[in-house]
């Protein structure tokens, strides 16, 4: 079948997300710089970022497809963490984390010839107490070291997850609730080719 979405990303779990909505998608992944402005906001730079990335695709392929853009980052005392750099800045990273709620911000935008819609979503999640011993297994585990926040919900970190109040999917990479809703002001018909697993 042909792609009814291009999606300006290299993550698997984006890629599925959309799927798993019934979409049929073409990944071209952006090529954009993720730096903070100085004095920006976390929800603002997710949302420019991901309006940057999905409108540099829109420009280097030319597709008549819609695009879709997104960034997720994780928020501590208002500062992003980003992507742990080694051992020691990940385990840290987790300790930091440790007993406490952190924010995740996960923005997604959609470009379509001279549309462009954007949503946002905030979602709080609570870490249990991490042991430095744990932070080190968990590192050593391989699943941390290109995720940001230094932890992956949908894999072996949801163990040090002890509630969220907001959205799964957006803890993830993609806030499904939201996307579907852009998704649909671009007439793309989720949920109609859905499979049942």
């Amino acid at each position: 079948m042909n792609p009814q979405l291009l999606l300006a990303s290299r993550s698997p779990r984006r890629q599925q997300l959309l799927i798993q909505l019934g979409l049929q998608v073409a990944v071209h992944p952006a090529d954009v710089p993720e730096l903070v402005r100085q004095g920006e906001a976390p929800a603002d730079y997710a949302a420019r970022v991901a309006y940057e990335k999905a409108r540099a695709v829109q420009q280097q392929t030319q597709t008549p497809l819609p695009v879709l853009g997104a960034d997720t980052d994780v928020v501590l005392d208002g500062k992003i963490l980003g992507k742990p750099t080694s051992r020691a800045h990940g385990v840290q990273m987790l300790l930091d984390l440790s007993a406490r709620a952190h924010q995740v911000v996960s923005a997604v935008a959609v470009v379509h010839g001279a549309r462009v819609a954007r949503a946002l979503s905030v979602t709080d999640v609570w870490f249990a107490e991490i042991s430095r011993a744990q932070a080190q297994s968990y590192w050593d585990s391989g699943e941390p070291q290109d995720k940001a926040g230094g932890y992956a919900i949908q894999g072996l970190g949801a163990v040090f997850v002890h509630k969220i109040a907001g959205s799964y999917s957006g803890v993830v990479g993609l806030p499904l609730h939201e996307t579907a809703a852009l998704l649909r002001g671009f007439d793309l018909d989720v949920l109609a080719g859905a499979v049942r697993a």
